[in-house]
């Protein structure tokens, strides 16, 4: 018997689409071609009323896209350690907008979040489209991002300082698109500018990045999945509710960003220059 063609229905203008007509348990090798399509097409799309998901389904459908990844420290679904699970009462409130683990060398791909339980009201989510972040920014402001770098540091007691450099815009390695690659919680400064230059460029892009023109906001409700290209998009959980919030997600692993080389060398302070940080993640020490 024919399987029926799915229906797609965009979220916002700027990203995002609900998919109907899809089951993610039983993916054959024209169905994983069309989401990967709607995917890059629409950079996160949601699959309602998937409850059904197994734990080994949704893991298969993570292995088509690639490696998956065994997060070093986030609790795992037990008997499952590809399954992170994300509870809201244990730290699971990603609040600030971000990109996926940019302070790794190889950043994550995309993550596939299944939402086992979620409040009555409140707990949306939500994405930005960082293709159109670049592309709406003056050309000779994209001229100068295109040569820059952007170090992104995480400290944690799990795993201590991790620290990577990419670039401040990155070309997507499958549809050759630039987006912008810096992020409020983990960017720390481009080191080719002095850092209260930095600091002022960065604070712009994070503004200009997160405006509403940019975002689709999506509301959850129990067994709904969610699939985003963590290359081309940031996103934010709302931190609005006090019931208790359960996912469950797969990420799979990443491939080097690249851009443009860098068109000039690191600034070199002069003389006893100081800097004061203005920004929590913009520490002198870095």
């Amino acid at each position: 018997m024919q399987k029926q063609e799915a229906v797609v229905r965009p979220v916002s203008g700027a990203l995002g689409a609900e998919i109907f007509g899809m089951d993610l348990t039983d993916i054959n090798d024209a169905d994983f071609e069309r989401i990967r399509e709607l995917l890059l097409r629409y950079l996160v799309i949601f699959f309602p009323d998937q409850s059904h998901l197994t734990p080994e389904a949704h893991i298969a459908l993570g292995k088509r896209f690639g490696e998956v990844e065994v997060h070093p420290f986030l609790p795992k679904v037990e008997g499952y350690p590809e399954l992170a699970l994300i509870e809201s009462d244990k730290g699971g409130k990603a609040d600030e907008w971000h990109i996926d683990v940019t302070f790794s060398p190889n950043p994550p791909v995309a993550s596939i979040l299944h939402l086992v339980t979620c409040p009555e009201s409140g707990g949306d989510t939500m994405w930005s489209n960082q293709y159109l972040a670049y592309e709406t920014l003056s050309e000779p402001y994209r001229e100068m991002l295109d040569g820059l770098t952007a170090v992104h540091v995480l400290k944690a007691p799990e795993v201590g300082e991790m620290k990577a450099e990419h670039p401040v815009v990155r070309i997507h390695p499958e549809t050759g698109r630039r987006s912008l690659y810096v992020t409020r919680m983990w960017t720390s400064h481009i080191p080719q500018l002095s850092r209260h230059e930095s600091d002022t460029v960065l604070q712009f892009l994070f503004e200009h990045s997160e405006q509403p023109i940019f975002n689709c906001r999506y509301r959850w409700q129990p067994g709904a999945v969610a699939m985003w290209d963590n290359r081309a998009t940031q996103h934010l959980a709302i931190n609005d509710y006090s019931a208790y919030r359960k996912g469950q997600r797969v990420t799979i692993l990443g491939d080097h960003p690249t851009g443009d080389a860098p068109r000039w060398k690191n600034y070199e302070r002069r003389g006893d220059e100081r800097y004061y940080p203005r920004r929590v993640n913009a520490r002198a020490g870095y």
